[in-house]
């Protein structure tokens, strides 16, 4: 009695041992069934055609995850004269297996993936190796790119001693990513150290060839939006909104609140119960000032309040709409001007304003709109500014 033959047949071991790697990558990495699938059959052409010069786009893979099978074959084409075997059989060939094979038919013939050459299994190697490189890019890409605008927390790996430039490794959920806080997006006279956790802002998100390219900032004035949001509810759930920030990062910033509801006063819901809420905030931002302010649809109000602390007697506003004459008592006007021109500097940007701040014991005549600069001091108010 012939004994039964209980061998296996390679080709749908190897089949089987495809999807058993694939299923353990998705597991491991997250990274989907069908990506790798693809990127398989692309190898198994690759080394095919590294082995066969003139094959090109000729090549078949059937992949069959429920039978554990993976089959390639290559199409050819049956004519009198052959040319490129790679992609042609002469009909006499062709017969050899195919009796009633005619000129012009096309033939399916296997290809055994256990007979490709080294080279060529090298090359099916790379393949595979790249698209599991390409994405695990993708996927951390895909999750920062989400993050785009927002706040995240990273750790300081490194410090350049020359150039005082970090890297932080930077995490959302699950994936971890390395980012660049170059010197001029770092708040001056803060001290960064190895190890230290920091909140950033992420400004932006590249694609590069070594993967994601994260771009992140301490002094952006989207730092202190997400800030308040995260701080305040009224500002998280819309209740609140903010429409204009203006920042010079590690002194001082302005912000202006306004809210949808006339019971809900911006400004306090702003400064919290004694000042707890925006203490927090500038807890985190190592002492900054914040200036909340009331934004009004009126611009004389709004930017008589933005030029904050100062009290403000009179504002005129220029024909061409963008400029304004702002008069103080002689009293306050070092202090609307404020250190350096601080203070009226960021009024200024806060309100998109261009501001002639006078005395009022020297208010002169209405000027006419400027076309450079946002704040217009002439030279007696940059003396008495200086002075301060």
């Amino acid at each position: 009695m012939p004994r039964k033959n209980t061998k296996t047949n390679s080709n749908e071991s190897d089949g089987k041992e495809f999807f058993a790697a694939i299923a353990q990558i998705e597991k491991e990495k997250g990274i989907p069934a069908g990506y790798m699938m693809e990127k398989i059959t692309q190898a198994l052409a690759s080394a095919y055609k590294r082995d066969h010069e003139g094959a090109g786009d000729n090549i078949e893979i059937k992949a069959n995850p429920e039978t554990g099978e993976v089959r390639m074959f290559v199409l050819k084409d049956i004519v009198e004269t052959v040319d490129n075997p790679a992609v042609e059989m002469s009909l006499e060939e062709a017969r050899r297996a195919l009796p009633h094979a005619q000129l012009g038919d096309v033939v399916r013939i296997e290809v055994k993936t256990k007979n490709f050459g080294r080279i060529a299994a090298q090359t099916a190697r790379q393949v595979i190796i790249q698209g599991i490189r390409e994405a695990e890019r993708d996927m951390v890409y895909d999750k920062f790119s989400s993050k785009e605008h927002e706040i995240l927390t990273g750790v300081v790996t490194r410090v350049d001693p020359k150039s005082g430039a970090a890297n932080l490794r930077i995490n959302s959920s699950s994936e971890y990513t390395e980012a660049f806080l170059a010197p001029g997006e770092q708040v001056r006279g803060e001290a960064i150290r190895e190890g230290d956790r920091l909140r950033v802002y992420v400004v932006e998100v590249r694609r590069s060839t070594r993967g994601p390219q994260v771009l992140i900032s301490r002094t952006h004035p989207g730092l202190v939006k997400r800030l308040f949001e995260l701080e305040i509810p009224e500002i998280y759930d819309g209740t609140v909104e903010v429409k204009s920030i203006a920042r010079e990062a590690g002194s001082r910033t302005k912000i202006a609140v306004w809210s949808s509801d006339e019971n809900v006063d911006p400004i306090g819901a702003c400064v919290g119960p004694g000042g707890a809420r925006v203490n927090n905030i500038v807890e985190e931002l190592h002492g900054e000032k914040v200036d909340i302010i009331k934004y009004s649809e009126d611009p004389a109000q709004y930017i008589a309040a933005a030029l904050s602390p100062a009290d403000v007697l009179s504002v005129d506003l220029l024909p061409d709409g963008k400029a304004c004459r702002v008069v103080v008592p002689d009293d306050q006007l070092s202090l609307a001007i404020g250190k350096e021109g601080q203070n009226a500097r960021l009024a200024a940007k806060l309100t998109n304003y261009k501001i002639d701040i006078k005395p009022a014991s020297d208010p002169g005549e209405l000027p006419e709109a400027e076309d450079d600069g946002l704040v217009v001091v002439d030279d007696e108010t940059e003396d008495a500014a200086l002075e301060e």
